[in-house]
């Protein structure tokens, strides 16, 4: 008998899903988790966690339904995570989907990404799940200005990536609260516009996405992203995009409940703003470093005003490291920041 046959496990589609969740010591996070995991009415066909943290082993052996396997990776950061569990999964995985320990799924998540898929086009590279309470978009009256648009700094387009570098929401219209259906975030605050239908897009979030294996020999997490790996979702799907498609599945919902630990220092985020935003345009000819070093500085501005109108300290820190990486990056100096995760 299959390992997971046991509850419905072959329902409706002719892929078999690894699921492959980095984790980094945050243990009650992976514990709910995994509990939406085990409550999906089509269970993956294997899970895999992946990260540092010696009790993940004890909280994987919490659902034996999962029948789930620990990668230890001290020191590791989330590409390499990632890297590691997608070369553990099974050699018949077709897809192999990475989520973030820190979110939920809804029951019918992966029923809906697998239906997609059987239904897909051939050329089909990955899929996106539908966050159901992301967080709103600052400074909406700024990115409306069709000045804005017309240097290549936002636009009302979902899900492309623009000659600055920078990418736009997948949500219908962040910057417009009647675009589309929304639902509260974990403070009670309304969200953003969640995906109404399915879209197909030129960028993937990583925290709930799934890639066919074929994709990922010819594609890997860049592991010169290192520790808190921001920017190495737009890096990854938008080298898969030039090839293959990408869409977000409307059906397939989850929810992000941000972790209090594993975070980055402020300071240190404001570098890696700066400096990871540059490493992924120089690696695309198409895009513009100085477009992107003008939206790197309205950035930092909007960092500026925002820690100015709330007293917030942290928005000051984050934006001495945005002077601290154009510095590094004047030096000829674009180089992984790590540390700094609390």
């Amino acid at each position: 008998m299959d390992t997971n046959e046991g509850k419905n496990n072959n329902r409706g589609s002719r892929f078999r899903l690894a699921v492959v969740i980095p984790t980094i010591g945050r243990y009650e996070e992976l514990r709910r988790m995994l509990r939406s995991v085990a409550a999906q009415t089509r269970l993956p066909d294997e899970v895999i966690i992946a990260g540092e943290g010696e009790e993940n082993e004890q909280v994987a052996r919490e659902f034996p339904e999962l029948h789930a396997k620990f990668i230890n990776l001290p020191g590791s950061s989330i590409c390499d995570a990632r890297n590691a569990g997608m070369e553990a999964a099974r050699p018949d995985a077709d897809l192999i989907g990475f989520f973030d320990d820190d979110i939920v799924l809804e029951p019918q998540c992966f029923e809906a990404l697998l239906r997609f898929w059987d239904s897909g086009p051939p050329d089909l590279g990955g899929v996106g799940c539908n966050l159901m309470n992301g967080m709103p978009m600052p400074g909406r009256r700024l990115r409306a200005l069709p000045i804005v648009t017309r240097l290549g700094l936002y636009d009302s387009a979902k899900g492309i990536v623009l000659r600055s570098g920078f990418h736009t929401t997948l949500s219908a219209r962040a910057d417009i609260s009647s675009a589309g259906s929304t639902v509260p975030t974990p403070d009670g605050h309304p969200a953003a516009p969640v995906v109404e239908q399915d879209l197909y897009v030129r960028w993937l979030p990583s925290w709930a996405v799934v890639y066919s294996r074929k994709v990922l020999a010819e594609f890997t997490w860049d592991e010169w992203f290192e520790g808190y790996s921001y920017l190495e979702d737009l890096d990854l799907s938008y080298r898969v995009s030039k090839k293959y498609r990408l869409a977000v599945v409307s059906g397939a919902r989850f929810y992000h409940y941000p972790s209090k630990t594993g975070r980055l220092d402020p300071y240190l985020l404001g570098k890696k703003e700066v400096l990871n935003r540059l490493y992924f345009v120089s690696k695309h000819p198409e895009l513009s470093g100085p477009l992107c070093c003008l939206a790197l500085t309205i950035r930092a501005a909007m960092s500026l005003f925002l820690g100015l109108a709330h007293r917030d300290a942290s928005y000051f820190k984050r934006v001495a490291g945005n002077v601290a990486g154009f510095a590094q990056a004047a030096m000829g100096r674009i180089e992984p920041v790590s540390g700094g995760i609390r």
